[in-house]
């Protein structure tokens, strides 16, 4: 009876998510604090979700680290801030030769959206005239959807890059926005979220996320999920902290990988028609669970990630093969 009693109550949450009403924080939390016995319930119940919108396909997206190592800001998940120790490659932004290089492996790879991202504050005109350049000869040549991801924005700059071709700009919340000053102080919260709001007047399609495991309460996570709901990102990347050694939050611990399949859920009921992506630390969090977040994910990372490797290429095209699974080619 109790187990009748529980599939109920996450089908209940499946089909209120489907007729487009929300959580509400109680709920949030029922589905973050819930038994490790009700998961594979919860994640049947996202993939009601998931498969309403998206069937049983699988975006890939495929990053390249266009700038490393240089960036002025204190982020204290990423190895590239100037607070970090760790010994990554440091060099300027790419030039357009290997940024078009980059884009022809994303098609070699079968990822429909290339992300060009460059660690910095935001872009200087010679960085932001080097990627226009090289994102019009990529829509000319490619069938490639663009993601950028260069930082805070102005007005002309979120312009130019819409103009260009630029499909899809990223510029995550990262976390709450009251945990936000214990992650990074050089800029803030609302910085990010004016940055998304400029992206979507420009056109550009807004990809905005979090980063799990920065020590925030499992309130805050909901309340990133709302933030996100708010922002109307089409494209939500969801990471898991990769603590890297060397930065100021290497000694954090991993989040449990069944804790991880709960938070996947959780974005999926609150964000139900948008694009979920298991994406940084999937391999270092969810271990052998991977194929489970694509119940309730309709999205990865394939190959390396900005500092960190991902798992190999063959692996991922096997996990969505094993999972009747399919790649959806060319998609945004």
């Amino acid at each position: 009876m109790k187990t009748n009693a529980v599939k109920l109550e996450w089908q209940s949450l499946a089909e209120r998510a489907l007729q487009g009403e929300c959580l509400s924080l109680e709920e949030g939390l029922s589905v973050l604090e819930a038994d490790n016995d009700e998961v594979l319930l919860l994640m049947q119940a996202a993939f009601k979700v998931r498969k309403h919108f998206y069937g049983k396909k699988v975006k890939l997206n495929m990053i390249i680290n266009a700038k490393s190592g240089l960036c002025p800001e204190d982020c204290g998940y990423c190895s590239q801030s100037i607070v970090s120790t760790a010994p990554v490659q440091k060099y300027t932004l790419l030039d357009k030769d290997t940024l078009l290089a980059g884009a022809r492996e994303a098609l070699a790879r079968k990822a429909g959206t290339y992300c060009i991202v460059a660690a910095g504050k935001g872009p200087t005109d010679k960085e932001l005239n080097q990627v226009v350049d090289a994102v019009r000869e990529i829509r000319q040549t490619m069938p490639l959807k663009i993601c950028a991801c260069l930082g805070i924005l102005n007005d002309d700059q979120a312009k130019r890059l819409a103009e260009a071709g630029v499909h899809r700009y990223n510029h995550n919340l990262n976390t709450s926005k009251a945990n936000y000053p214990a992650i990074t102080t050089t800029h803030t919260y609302d910085q990010r979220v004016e940055t998304v709001e400029k992206v979507k007047t420009h056109g550009m399609s807004p990809c905005s996320g979090v980063i799990i495991g920065m020590g925030e309460t499992n309130q805050e996570i909901i309340e990133m999920a709302y933030a996100l709901r708010e922002l109307d990102s089409d494209s939500i990347p969801i990471n898991f902290l990769n603590a890297i050694p060397g930065t100021p939050l290497e000694h954090a611990g991993r989040t449990a990988s069944m804790k991880a399949l709960k938070v996947l859920a959780l974005f999926r009921f609150i964000c139900p028609s948008k694009e979920i992506r298991v994406a940084g630390g999937r391999e270092v969090n969810l271990r052998t669970l991977q194929p489970l977040s694509l119940f309730a994910a309709n999205s990865l990372f394939v190959g390396d990630y900005l500092t960190t490797a991902g798992q190999e290429i063959s692996a991922d095209y096997q996990m969505i093969e094993d999972l009747g699974f399919e790649i959806e080619l060319n998609a945004l």
